[in-house]
């Protein structure tokens, strides 16, 4: 695996002050030769000046949060990191590598969850190449391999989780977002280390099931939520009951025996677990009647 070295540019400045008086002088020389009918001058301001001019190749400039990976004749030499204007080998090639933070969202997948119901899921992924070497020579266009191996990963964690938790302490991928991310972000940071790619961060930027069998799940939500909800009246119907029954009891307001209390305590949780309102009935006899 090759690793990012520094190259250790000389400065450019004093160097492109150089040459560019290299350049005045030579074209001086020529003009003199010219003038002086001097071949050997005039030969010789050419040459100079073609030497010159092809040394001003050499300089670049390096931009802030930005590297130029420097190889020579197929070989790396370096990455020059340091902002500012420096002089490599004319021969030399360089390639910019920008060290600033991106993001990209991906497409909307559609995958299988972890009980086979078809869902779209998409996510945002941060990210930074820190390595430039294994950036540049490690993979083939790592830009490309970011954003396949971010969709390979979030599928491959859609596939290991469910989208509604129907168990406790289920872990889910409607439920538990913040759980979810870090465990994307671990995946990503396992595949994309070898491209010299830093993940600052990834979060999943949309969720929902498929659309055909999205009108299906919201029946069931639906019915989840009306059965939670019968659940709690008829365990707060039946918990008022008994306190009625209690304070009856204490009070010695009215004795009933076992039947009417069977009686009292159906017509209370009718009441109590009802739709609608229930319509009284006034009984105008005994209560055996």
């Amino acid at each position: 695996m090759i690793r990012e070295t520094e190259y250790k540019a000389p400065g450019g400045l004093l160097t492109l002050i150089l040459l560019l008086a290299g350049i005045g002088v030579s074209i001086t020389t020529l003009v003199r030769g010219g003038q002086g009918s001097m071949p050997l001058l005039i030969v010789a301001g050419v040459v100079f000046t073609i030497v010159f001019i092809f040394m001003l190749a050499g300089i670049f400039v390096v931009n802030p949060n930005e590297g130029k990976v420097i190889t020579l004749f197929g070989r790396y030499s370096g990455t020059e990191k340091r902002e500012g204007i420096w002089y490599a080998n004319p021969f030399t090639v360089r390639k910019r590598i920008s060290l600033r933070v991106r993001n990209f969202e991906t497409a909307k997948l559609k995958v299988n969850d972890a009980n086979s119901n078809p869902i779209e899921i998409g996510a945002i992924v941060v990210w930074k190449v820190v390595e430039t070497a294994e950036a540049s020579f490690e993979v083939d266009d790592y830009q490309e391999y970011v954003r396949v191996q971010s969709e390979a990963a979030l599928r491959t964690l859609a596939s290991h989780y469910p989208y509604d938790a129907h168990q406790d302490n289920q872990i889910a991928l409607s439920t538990h977002l913040d759980e979810v991310s870090v465990k994307l972000e671990g995946a990503l940071k396992d595949r994309l280390t070898k491209a010299g790619v830093e993940v600052v961060e990834a979060r999943i930027s949309h969720l929902a099931y498929a659309p055909e069998i999205a009108s299906a799940m919201l029946r069931r939500q639906q019915a989840s939520a009306i059965i939670a909800a019968r659940k709690k009246i008829v365990e707060g119907a039946v918990g008022m009951v008994e306190h009625a029954l209690e304070l009856l009891s204490a009070g010695n307001v009215i004795h009933l025996d076992e039947e009417r209390k069977a009686q009292m305590v159906s017509n209370l949780l009718v009441v109590l677990c009802s739709d609608h309102d229930a319509q009284p009935v006034v009984n105008t006899g005994t209560i055996y009647q």
